[in-house]
């Protein structure tokens, strides 16, 4: 029976393997990034070469730029409509040809999957001291299951058009101090998510890993403890669906093993 497994390797990174396809989501994959750094869970080990990377958005922690250029293989980078030429600018010429834009509604098939973009409630620019602008967008992969990766995203009308999912990978917290509402989920914001796209099982991502240099010991709870807290509130709000808080490094496999 086939199956489809995700591991966590800590933020927004993902790798998902479905109907014999492999994709890597928002891949960070150091020790730090500019003024922050990975406080919990060894850098990403990758099994191998990803048959494609989707990318959210620009911003720095789902768009690193050392990272991408250390993911092995020619994968297909597949970035929200308006982001191909920075990713030709950041990554250089050759990857002109294996990058596909994609606007919420528009797909496209990595072998026998299929992703689609979905919306996402965020901002698109890549940071105050650039210019650099795309659409943030999520993704929809359908194969064997479907699983909704949101990217970075605040709540949405729309969500509920996205379900029903057999997995839903979604952010429960950010990567500093203090999480602003607009354009970002919190535990309470991501069971309410979960509660509209209606998914079988959930994995808590965004959280527990990227902390300011200098600030380990700053409202500790923050860090720790969004993936609990979303399980918490998931269970009093989608009784039904499963939720699998990972560790770092950690799978969840939907099929004979799950």
């Amino acid at each position: 029976m086939s199956t489809t497994s995700v591991t966590w390797w800590g933020h927004s990174t993902i790798w998902l393997a479905d109907s014999g396809v492999t994709l890597l989501t928002d891949p960070v994959l150091t020790d730090r990034l500019a003024h922050l750094q990975r406080l919990a869970g060894p850098p990403p080990r990758l099994p191998g070469a990803p048959d494609a990377v989707l990318l959210s958005h620009l911003h720095a922690d789902h768009f690193h730029v050392a990272s991408l250029k250390s993911v092995p293989g020619e994968p297909l980078l597949i970035v929200p409509r308006g982001a191909a030429a920075f990713t030709v600018k950041a990554l250089g010429a050759g990857v002109a040809g294996r990058c596909v834009e994609l606007a919420p509604g528009d797909e496209v098939a990595v072998g026998p999957v299929r992703v689609r973009a979905v919306p996402a409630r965020h901002d698109g620019g890549r940071g105050p001291w650039s210019r650099e602008r795309a659409e943030a967008i999520g993704f929809v992969v359908e194969g064997e299951s479907r699983t909704w990766y949101a990217g970075d995203t605040g709540l949405f009308e729309q969500m509920t058009e996205l379900g029903p999912l057999d997995l839903a990978l979604i952010p429960v917290g950010g990567w500093g101090p203090t999480l602003g509402a607009h354009g970002h989920l919190d535990a309470r914001d991501a069971a309410e998510a979960l509660h509209r796209v209606k998914a079988s099982w959930a994995v808590p991502v965004h959280y527990g890993t990227l902390w300011p240099i200098g600030m380990a010991r700053f409202r500790r709870h923050m860090f720790d403890g969004p993936g609990l807290r979303f399980a918490e509130h998931a269970a009093r709000t989608s009784p039904d669906t499963r939720v699998r808080v990972l560790a770092h490094g950690g799978t969840l496999t939907l099929g004979p093993a799950a």
